[in-house]
């Protein structure tokens, strides 16, 4: 999109927002803020200043707002966060599944309702503070880059977006290092200059998944209880109080009781939540060489057979794989193996820098097997 265009900021009321904010109106583009209501009840979710769900944050973007210059709102999107990212997240957890609920909140939130409502109002574009680039390829398609700060680089969890999203989107963070989007939000008199960052889960307040799931499902079966047998023998190692605590490739919390006959320590291997049976054994037991994946979404147009990398993790490194793309079924199959790789994860795939799009992880195989 070439010219100044009317332009929606997603304003979460942390720093690199607001400094996306500032650098659309600098850019020349007509831009009204808003920040998105997610909870029913604030106070419910997170608490304090960790930049997203709070009324707190919801004051410090408005205040932001004020000192770029721009028209606020709110937008009310409680009802449809709770039912696609929220109870999702709780649905896919009592399935034995581990979910990523940024890229549901990408997917279904920011660029999905929040973009349908933006141009039904007759803006151009959104422009979030995400930390990833565009490019316009030589054919016109809108390529999705990493950002240029390897550390604060966000592209794994836009890698939902399709091609008519991102030519509807800006970032305008992605090509500076996060310590000098925090300078520029102090020149500019923002308040939230030396906000700290949001690490954790946006609708977790203290970041206890496990006690924030065991709180929502309860003894909502089929989870509630079961055994944690080991894996090679099938011996009974010790009991828990619901599959939504445990994930794959998870060390801590096991409460054994008495070590492997090796002295090594036991990771979650499997997890049977119909059965509610929880299998343990050693690490080398979690590489993963092959990944079955579904529910692909595509930057552009699909890859069919494409030798690049995924990255299985918001903060993962990458494993050079084949992808093999099939309708809407996905084999990856791994030359670098992976560990502790979990069903309902995300796989985003990459060529190079650009990300060619995602699906999430139905199956996996253990390394050397076909």
């Amino acid at each position: 999109m070439a010219g100044p265009l009317k332009v929606v900021a997603a304003m979460s009321g942390g720093v690199d927002s607001a400094v996306a904010a500032a650098r659309a109106v600098e850019a020349g583009h007509d831009v009204t803020g808003i920040h998105l209501a997610l909870s029913r009840n604030p106070a419910s979710y997170r608490s304090g200043a960790r930049g997203c769900c709070t009324l707190e944050d919801a004051h410090d973007a408005r205040r932001a707002a004020d000192v770029i210059g721009i028209p606020f709102y709110v937008w009310d999107l409680s009802e449809r966060f709770h039912e696609d990212v929220v109870v999702d997240f709780m649905d896919e957890y009592a399935a034995g599944r581990t979910p990523n609920p940024c890229l549901r909140c990408n997917e279904k939130i920011k660029f999905a309702a929040v973009l349908d409502r933006a141009i039904g109002l007759g803006f151009d574009a959104v422009a979030t503070g995400h930390y990833a680039r565009l490019r316009v390829a030589a054919d016109g398609e809108v390529e999705l880059h990493r950002a240029e700060d390897d550390g604060k680089d966000q592209s794994y969890v836009l890698g939902v977006l399709t091609q008519d999203q991102l030519r509807h989107s800006l970032f305008p963070l992605g090509d500076t290092p996060k310590s000098q989007v925090r300078q520029e939000a102090e020149r500019r008199g923002l308040r939230v200059a030396d906000k700290p960052d949001s690490h954790d889960i946006c609708f977790v307040s203290d970041g206890d998944n496990a006690g924030w799931l065991r709180e929502k499902l309860g003894e909502r079966a089929p989870n509630h209880g079961g055994d944690i047998v080991d894996d090679a023998s099938g011996e009974v190692l010790g009991h828990h109080d619901g599959t939504y605590a445990f994930t794959i490739g998870q060390r801590k919390g096991l409460r054994l009781g008495r070590p492997a006959a090796d002295g090594k320590p036991r990771f979650v291997l499997d997890i049977e939540p119909v059965s509610g049976t929880v299998k343990v054994g050693p690490r080398a037991a979690l590489r993963v060489g092959r990944l079955e994946a579904s529910h692909a979404r595509w930057c552009g147009a699909a890859p069919g057979r494409l030798m690049g990398t995924v990255q299985l993790r918001a903060h993962g490194s990458e494993h050079r794989a084949v992808v093999t793309a099939d309708g809407d079924h996905v084999d990856v199959e791994l030359i670098d193996p992976a560990e502790g790789i979990a069903p309902g994860q995300s796989a985003v795939v990459y060529d190079g820098t650009r990300v060619v799009g995602s699906a999430t992880i139905s199956a996996t195989h253990p390394a050397g097997s076909r």
